[in-house]
């Protein structure tokens, strides 16, 4: 475990002093028009920062009995944000897993950077990774996708141990008394990556009475989204629907807040529901969990898309599930 630690605080180091990282970013963000170098720094940074700490790693793995698992993952990554499989990839090199890897044609340029990185660190490491286009030969999955491809998954994969994830959003809980500070970091939790992630918050819970006019102001600093073409294709798209059907609205130039009872809501658009009694919130949230990654508030606004190492995707402990392998 130690070496592990070792190395991935290295690669931490070496990637925080990398200027072939930033040519890297470039191509990231070329590849994909959805990834714009602010997101992609920041998903970066968020790996660098959050995921290879050496500190970090320590206390995320001290309740853990680690072994080394002789085990071959296939892995199978999303490509909704920048390098968001990373995690699994990590947990599956604390493990000592062999790893074959389907990597996402929207999001393969930075991980492919980062391994060969690695590789200048530990490099048993091209031994132990392959990047696959189809999985075959393995002992276990873990793949995320949406809820459509989640359904081939459970059946393709249906005599594998497993850890398969689905479509989640996540929810903002307001009660009125937010500064224009907390909505800012709020702004964050919405906005970036587009609303992409699973972490982005894509509808709010408001007390009855609830005053909307504190919430544009504060989304101010991503006034800047109205000129990204295909996110504001989207709004137009959505926009146009919400007038042609007369359904009533909230919007400035480049996101609209609609009264709605579903949890995940269409890009450039923000649900919301009115909440009276907080027993009765805390019961629906608890009944539409499995719809939802996290939960943000007053007391943690702004930390939608700063997770924990022990914050695991759905709930499911992937350290634990590869342990007992």
């Amino acid at each position: 475990m130690e070496k592990a630690i070792k190395n991935l605080a290295g690669l931490g180091k070496r990637l925080s002093a990398s200027e072939d990282l930033k040519e890297e970013i470039k191509n990231a963000v070329g590849k994909n028009p959805w990834f714009i170098e602010l997101f992609v720094q920041h998903a970066v940074d968020a790996v660098i920062n959050e995921m290879l700490d050496e500190q970090k790693l320590k206390e995320w793995l001290k309740p853990y009995e680690l072994r080394a698992v002789n085990r071959t993952i296939g892995l199978i990554f999303a490509g909704n944000i920048p390098l968001v499989g990373f995690h699994d990839f990590m947990c599956c090199y604390v493990a000592g897993c062999k790893m074959k890897i389907k990597l996402s044609s929207k999001d393969d340029a930075l991980f492919l950077f980062v391994l060969k990185t690695f590789s200048e660190i530990d490099e048993e490491i091209n031994e132990k990774v392959e990047i696959v286009d189809t999985l075959k030969n393995f002992d276990a999955v873990i793949a995320t996708g949406s809820d459509n491809t989640n359904r081939y998954f459970e059946y393709y994969f249906r005599d594998y141990p497993k850890i398969l994830r689905k479509n989640r959003n996540s929810v903002a809980i307001l009660n009125g008394e937010e500064t224009k500070e907390d909505l800012a970091k709020l702004a964050d939790d919405i906005f970036l990556y587009f609303g992409f992630g699973c972490r982005n918050v894509s509808k709010l819970y408001v007390p009855v009475g609830y005053k909307f006019e504190k919430l544009f102001p504060a989304f101010e600093s991503y006034k800047w989204l109205h000129t990204h073409n295909k996110y504001m294709n989207n709004y137009d798209y959505q926009r146009t629907l919400l007038l042609m059907n007369s359904i009533q609205h909230l919007s400035n130039d480049f996101v609209m807040l609609r009264e709605h009872t579903s949890i995940a809501s269409p890009i450039a658009t923000l649900h919301f529901e009115f909440w009276h009694d907080e027993n009765v919130l805390n019961t629906h949230l608890k009944q539409n969990e499995e719809k939802i990654q996290c939960i943000v508030s007053k007391n943690n606004f702004g930390t939608a898309q700063h997770p924990e190492l022990s914050d695991y995707a759905d709930g499911a402990d992937t350290m634990k599930f590869l342990l007992s392998l």
